[in-house]
């Protein structure tokens, strides 16, 4: 069974840095795009960031300059290193993995996340 596990996740003032880790485990025959997405509390879930499996990034233009995605494909892992936290990015954060395995063709996963409160 695939698994996708965040840390990193947790409470900072506005100005401050976290990074969150991802780590997909199992069955796992190859990855594809890695990304982290984000729901704030009565809002929708929206993407924030995603990488491909040569490395290019992608954001949206709110985390721009700010946010960095990374990833070690050696350990199945992604990274979002987030900079100049402003109050408006408190949320829950997902990974997510579109990745095949031994038992499922491409498909994306997603971990359980971890919650990220700025403090202004």
């Amino acid at each position: 069974q695939v698994q996708l596990v965040e840390s990193g996740g947790g409470f900072v003032q506005a100005g401050g840095s976290l990074r969150l880790s991802c780590a997909a485990s199992g069955r796992i025959v190859s990855i594809n795009a890695m990304g982290w997405y984000r729901q704030a509390p009565g809002k929708q879930r929206e993407w924030v960031a995603t990488i491909s499996r040569d490395g290019t990034p992608n954001y949206v233009d709110s985390v721009k300059g700010r946010f960095t995605i990374s990833r070690d494909n050696a350990k199945n892992t992604v990274y979002l290193q987030m900079n100049s936290l402003k109050p408006e990015d408190t949320a829950v954060y997902y990974c997510n993995a579109n990745l095949r395995s031994d038992y499922s063709y491409f498909r994306d996963y997603w971990g359980q996340g971890t919650q990220v409160n700025v403090s202004s």
